[in-house]
């Protein structure tokens, strides 16, 4: 898939932009911590088939301009909620996919108006297990069970972000704490959970599912942490149907 453009936004930061154009609504992709869209790009391929699909490259990694210094999450939050609403499209539903789902948490707690739903595949980080040790055990769990093919779009993506941007994105997603705005979520909701990860346990997802005040739930069955680049063409199925009845 080409480059759609790199689009400098109102807080000075050149975007990466990926597009599949598709007749539907639009669905923009929020890639996870120290890597870009590289994983989300089939994804976004087969959602193209029937929806207007976007992923951004969060400023630091994949295609996008570089900060001085790292980001915060409130900061890569509104880098979003600015090219959201800069684009041109209404309301679109933002898709956040592992640490992607803290942002577009965030872009919703914060910016009210920048999404017309959410969808949260993979949601981190589990309140329970907020340290390195866990969330290295759990990553090495999961690990066995994603496509061997991702190794080394994440090798090029750790490269081309850097290890201090890396880390940095690792130690905001175990900080942040999303279970304090989920509560603040006003738009239709989707919890996404493949039924073998190992990042993202069941009671966790039911826990962020039960705190969005529209939220609800869908498990994928066989699937780990990586929904978008394992199965692409089932979560683009569950992502149209999910629209179709909230809109």
């Amino acid at each position: 898939m080409p480059l759609e453009s790199l689009v400098r936004t109102a807080l000075g930061m050149k975007l990466a932009v990926w597009r599949s154009h598709g007749p539907g609504p639009a669905v923009v992709c929020v890639h996870g911590a120290g890597v870009s869209s590289r994983e989300l790009l089939p994804f976004v391929r087969a959602m193209g088939v029937t929806h207007d699909a976007w992923s951004l490259d969060l400023p630091g990694f994949g295609r996008s301009e570089k900060p001085r210094a790292p980001l915060t999450l409130t900061a890569l939050a509104d880098a979003v909620a600015d090219w959201l609403a800069a684009s041109g499209l209404e309301r679109p539903c933002l898709l956040g996919g592992s640490f992607g789902c803290q942002v577009a948490v965030d872009v919703a707690a914060r910016h009210p108006g920048a999404a017309g739903a959410l969808v949260l595949v993979g949601p981190t980080v589990d309140a329970r297990g907020r340290s390195p040790a866990r969330l290295v055990g759990q990553w090495l769990r999961n690990s066995v069970r994603e496509s061997p093919r991702m190794l080394p779009l994440n090798v090029a993506d750790y490269l081309d972000a850097g290890p201090r941007q890396v880390l940095a994105s690792f130690g905001a997603s175990m900080r942040d704490r999303i279970e304090d705005k989920l509560p603040h979520v006003t738009v239709p909701a989707l919890v996404v959970r493949g039924g073998k990860d190992r990042m993202v346990s069941q009671a966790w997802a039911e826990e962020v599912t039960r705190l969005l005040p529209r939220g609800r739930l869908v498990v994928m069955d066989g699937l780990p942490h990586m929904v978008p680049y394992k199965d692409p063409d089932g979560l683009a199925r569950e992502v149209a149907a999910f629209l179709e009845a909230a809109w």
